[in-house]
């Protein structure tokens, strides 16, 4: 046989394979998802609705809505901070567990307690920034459409203060797990939560 091709399959495995498939759309989990990711979602087919409304206007009318790649653009702000507190509370930020494996257990708990630490003092101070800044500047009108960017920055605030809700909660479970996934990354690689 050739290596492009491959033996056609039996009609009865095809059948099988859709039985197979029909079983398995009957068990879809949506528990390992939360707030923030719905939220994202709502707002990710919000933007893309807006882009193809765009494109739709752009070049099948030949007129655009100048306001729709504002609104596009301006979805991604949410997207991306309410997004990142998902990222928090699956673990998922980008890590570096190199000196772990040379720390001992202790001195690894220690180090890998303290950035918990940090995590939360830090995203509570860039809560509190955004917060400021927002209070600051948050009259200023969207260009093309005449809504406040006060809504932006609180979106961005509020993404923010949820990464430091999921850190919270991330530190409370790596003390009472004993371990964190900087200490031991094979222990979450499963992790859907």
């Amino acid at each position: 046989m050739n290596a492009g091709t491959h033996a056609p399959e039996a009609p009865e495995a095809i059948v099988a394979s859709f039985a197979e498939a029909d079983t398995q759309a009957a068990d879809i989990d949506l528990s390992g998802y939360s707030f923030e990711d719905w939220v994202c979602l709502v707002f990710f087919w919000t933007m893309a609705l807006l882009v193809f409304l765009q494109f739709f206007t752009r070049y099948v009318l030949n007129d655009s809505f100048a306001w729709t790649e504002e609104l596009a653009v301006y979805c991604l702000i949410p997207i991306v901070f309410i997004g990142a507190a998902a990222c928090v509370r699956r673990m998922r930020h980008i890590q570096v567990n190199f000196l772990y494996r040379y720390l001992g257990a202790g001195a690894g708990r220690v180090l890998s307690g303290a950035v918990d630490v940090a995590c939360v003092l830090f995203y509570g101070y860039a809560t509190w920034l955004v917060a400021r800044y927002t209070l600051a500047v948050g009259d200023e009108p969207m260009t093309t459409v005449p809504w406040s960017k006060a809504i932006l920055y609180w979106l961005a605030c509020a993404g923010f203060a949820l990464m430091a809700i999921r850190a919270v909660q991330v530190a409370w479970q790596n003390h009472r797990r004993g371990y964190s996934a900087l200490q031991r990354p094979e222990a979450f690689d499963d992790t859907d939560a």
